[in-house]
Order: C-alpha cells, then structure tokens, then sequence
C-alpha cells in the first residue's frame, strides 16, 4: 500500500493505493472510502448589486467562454429563465436569471472568456 496527499480545488485528500503486481487479475477492486472536503463548494455565484446600470448582476460562477447570449436589453426574464450559456471544463452551464426583471445591460459577447465572479447580465427588478 502507498499514501498520497491529493489537492483538488484548494481541499486535501488522504488517499491510500493497493499495489498488485498481477496484470490482468480478475479480482474486483476494493471500494474507496467517502472522503469528505474540509469546506463545502458553493452551488452558485452570489448576486451582487451592479453600479449604475441595474440593481441585480447575474455572475459568472466558475471561469469559462460565453458560447450563446438567450437575452437581448429591454427583455423581461422570471427567476431562472438562463439569461445566457458558459462553457466551462468542456461542459455548456445555463447561467440563469436569479431573480424576476427586465434586462438592462449585457457585459459580453459570445466567445468571450470570463473569470469567476464576473458581471455578464445586468437586471433591474
């Protein structure tokens, strides 16, 4: 048996790996234990108020490339309508409207990268 430490995401894992010198063995391999994180992920980015163009910002939750923009200025959306569609680690995310209003800006455009935490859709509620 060997020990490692595996980081991911900022949180440390112990990990512990069976060596077997049987290639090719029929055995099932033994199932790993739960590892449990130190600090929970956030599920979604907060909503933080925009400067002067609109009170509600929808924000980017993780970094990634904006691939299609669903709304135009001037729309009305509900609480989770997707206002727009983030490419992230090879997967399209919906990024959605938190809460009910009318789209007063839009911070980028389709092919855009983002960071988290970036401001892409203004709202005013």
């Amino acid at each position: 048996m060997k020990a490692y430490t595996i980081t991911v995401n900022g949180v440390s894992y112990d990990v512990t790996v069976d060596e077997k010198g049987n290639v090719g063995s029929a055995s099932a391999p033994a199932a790993a234990p739960a590892a449990k994180p130190a600090a929970p992920i956030p599920a979604a980015a907060p909503v933080q108020k925009a400067s002067a163009q609109g009170n509600i910002s929808v924000t980017a939750p993780m970094p990634g490339k904006v691939l299609a923009v669903k709304v135009n200025v001037g729309d009305s959306v509900k609480s989770g309508t997707p206002v727009l569609v983030l490419e992230a680690m090879k997967m399209e995310n919906d990024i959605v409207a938190p809460k009910d209003g009318k789209v007063v800006a839009i911070h980028v455009n389709v092919g855009d990268s983002v960071e988290s935490g970036a401001v892409l859709v203004s709202l005013e509620g």
